[in-house]
């Protein structure tokens, strides 16, 4: 999975954060494998120099294999809840849209069991 961090001219961040949040979100979404190909991580200040209640935006954009781009945004006080709270809508996200492959109502598909022939 490939991590890309985009910022405008509003955040400072250095490249120990950039590596923690690169591993954090690495780390939230192991579980999901080879079918996320990229994912992009875009930081902003809505407010610039302003102070604001809620003025940092993170917005987190997932490729997975053979579908359309996903993107989930939040909005925090702080760049650093605006990524956790992105985190875990993209984790909801993808539980409910690549969860469900294979599975249905949280039990396996019967779709791919073999059927024994001999069974009365």
């Amino acid at each position: 999975m490939q991590v890309q961090l985009n910022k405008d001219g509003n955040i400072q961040v250095d490249e120990d954060i950039v590596r923690r949040l690169e591993g954090e979100l690495e780390s939230a979404l192991e579980r999901f494998g080879d079918r996320i190909t990229r994912v992009e991580i875009h930081l902003g200040d809505e407010n610039a120099a302003k102070a604001g209640v809620d003025d940092k935006r993170c917005v987190l954009e997932v490729r997975v294999a053979g579908q359309q781009p996903i993107a989930v945004t939040h909005h925090a006080g702080s760049v650093k809840e605006a990524f956790d709270g992105a985190v875990d809508r993209l984790q909801n996200l993808l539980d409910s849209r690549l969860g469900r492959t294979g599975n249905h109502k949280g039990g396996p598909s019967i779709r791919h069991m073999q059927v024994d022939k001999d069974a009365p």
